[in-house]
């Protein structure tokens, strides 16, 4: 039947489930009219297109869903540099965006420039949509393409600065491929021969190590990852972004490897005798600029995408697949006699993630004022709800909660690839996306002003989640690289580079109508905690920290 393209763009994200979108207006303005006529989508309006974009990859990130963010032209390269780390995490966030129209083109309409490139390295897929004709066939491959194999972006420029091509009508059919609405669509089957020769590889393996990306994560692979691990007695490393593969209470599991890591994680990967990767690249980050473990260690590989394998080590066996299913199958034919030649490893592992509680027990128990984040994170590992989303920010907020916090069995843990600033609005959208469940997100002050304007977002719109701010007036994970600019410890003068005024947050929040608490002494957080999650209300904990409190480096051995 003949209906707009802005009815049917209405139906089918309602098709596909979407919950909510997130957006700065002015774009496609009759599709959200009809959103409101034909379906029960969210429309959340934000202060800026980035933090749409993160808000967005949020959502995905929690719910497994496409995020869905949109645009007017002239926010478009705003709403593509908040895509980067959607790609770097591999999230299946949609964009949204209006563009240029032919019959104006090359006469300097207002306000617009050719976008579509700048999208061009941070998505899947980067197309335009010229004709109303095409928007069922189109949706419908952006959610394929951002759903299938590894995950992530995909962009669809609208005809017009605000995609008024929505306005027009054409014969069209608002159908949906359900299967494309969560992730995973396909579990492709690994190939058996090679699957059972990298199963042979593990079980001849005296000290193997298993190290867990968010490829594992995305394929839901964390019980079938811990069994094997048990069935073998193979000691589990993660990602950053495969943390929540294995909980951290588990005796094989010894925390995050690479750049910001804990320490006893580094230890063991360095010391392996057989490395097997699961949904991870082994890009830089993971392998600590792949030191660890060193190129040309025995290794092994599991991936879904065929150009990540063997793309930073040479591999034993290389196994294309779906992790879930490739790990259940090896779960199958695991032989779990194997497991004792193994005893001597698993107790060196054991022992040296007790050396590692030993060594860093003082911080995570320790009363000072101001506050030592160490302490922050132990006393998050110790509350933060066991339903909960916990999400981090990347700097200094990743470095404590990548080696210092302790995830549990039902938590879910998502972390910024690498922009600053992300944590704060990607927890309002994890809360959209899971609304019934606690969300506890953890930055620091320099990441929490990037974006500190949507503060009234989740107030408007009453986004539950819980922000703790690591306050210590600083950006201060530069400190350490300021000191070597000096040419060992930089003058007081140079603090004007990373440092900032104290603001009290809390007393911020309070003005804008979420709840603000703020803490000066480590045994305030807890209560805190409780009252913040308690409140059902937009929460922020403003923790005054201590600004020389500098995370630990990472070790190669």
């Amino acid at each position: 039947m003949k209906i707009s393209g802005a009815q049917c763009l209405a139906d089918m994200l309602a098709g596909y489930g979407v919950s909510h979108v997130f957006m700065v207006p002015a774009v496609l303005r009759r599709t959200f009219a009809e959103m409101e006529r034909r379906t029960s989508i969210a429309r959340i309006h934000c202060h800026g297109e980035k933090a749409a974009a993160y808000m967005a990859d949020g959502y995905a990130r929690a719910s497994g869903k496409p995020g869905i963010c949109m645009a007017q032209v002239v926010g478009a390269l705003n709403l593509a540099a908040g895509l980067r780390d959607a790609y770097l995490a591999h999230s299946p966030v949609i964009a949204f965006t209006g563009g240029r129209d032919p019959k104006t083109k090359f006469r300097k309409v207002y306000q617009e420039i050719d976008d579509v490139p700048a999208f061009e390295p941070v998505t899947k897929w980067n197309a335009t949509v010229d004709a109303v004709e095409r928007f069922p066939d189109m949706v419908r491959q952006a959610f394929r393409v951002a759903t299938t194999g590894a995950p992530g972006p995909v962009h669809l420029q609208f005809r017009g600065n605000e995609g008024q091509v929505d306005q027009e009508e054409a014969e069209l059919e608002a159908f949906v491929e359900k299967q494309y609405a969560q992730i995973p669509p396909h579990r492709p089957a690994p190939d058996a021969v090679e699957l059972k020769k990298l199963l042979g590889l593990l079980h001849a393996a005296e000290r193997p190590v298993i190290v867990a990306g968010g490829g594992a994560r995305w394929s839901g692979a964390g019980p079938e990852l811990q069994q094997l691990a048990e069935a073998l007695g193979i000691p589990v490393a993660t990602s950053l972004n495969g943390k929540d593969c294995m909980p951290a209470a588990h005796p094989l599991c010894v925390g995050v490897v690479g750049s910001y890591s804990r320490e006893s994680a580094n230890r063991v990967v360095a010391a392996a005798d057989l490395v097997c990767f699961v949904g991870t690249s082994a890009g830089g980050m993971t392998t600590h600029v792949w030191a660890v473990p060193k190129i040309g260690i025995p290794a092994v590989q599991i991936d879904i995408e065929p150009e990540t394998l063997g793309r930073n080590y040479p591999l034993k066996a290389a196994v294309l697949g779906d992790a879930k299913t490739a790990l259940a199958s090896m779960l199958q034919m695991a032989d779990r006699a194997s497991a004792a030649k193994r005893k001597a490893w698993v107790a060196q592992v054991a022992e040296i993630n007790r050396e590692w509680k030993e060594k860093y027990r003082a911080q995570l128990h320790s009363d000072a004022v101001p506050i030592r984040p160490e302490r922050i994170c132990a006393e998050l590992s110790r509350h933060v709800p066991e339903d909960a989303i916990v999400l981090s920010d990347t700097g200094h907020a990743g470095m404590w909660m990548g080696g210092m916090y302790d995830v549990r069995s039902r938590q879910t843990f998502m972390r910024s690839a690498g922009h600053l600033g992300w944590a704060f609005p990607a927890g309002l959208g994890a809360k959209c996306a899971a609304p019934q469940r606690p969300v506890v997100t953890f930055t620091g002050d320099a990441g929490l002003w990037y974006h500190i304007g949507e503060l009234e977002t989740a107030v408007r719109w009453k986004i539950a989640a819980v922000t703790v701010v690591n306050n210590n007036a600083s950006g201060n994970q530069s400190k350490r690289g300021f000191d070597r600019a000096y040419g060992g410890e930089q003058t007081q003068k140079a603090r004007e580079l990373w440092t900032y005024s104290m603001v009290d947050f809390a007393r911020l929040a309070n003005d804008i109508g979420a709840l603000g608490i703020r803490v000066e002494k480590a045994v305030d957080f807890p209560g805190a905690l409780e009252k913040a999650i308690a409140s059902k209300r937009p929460a922020l904990i403003d923790v005054v920290t201590d600004i020389e409190a500098i995370a630990p480096a990472p070790v190669s051995s």
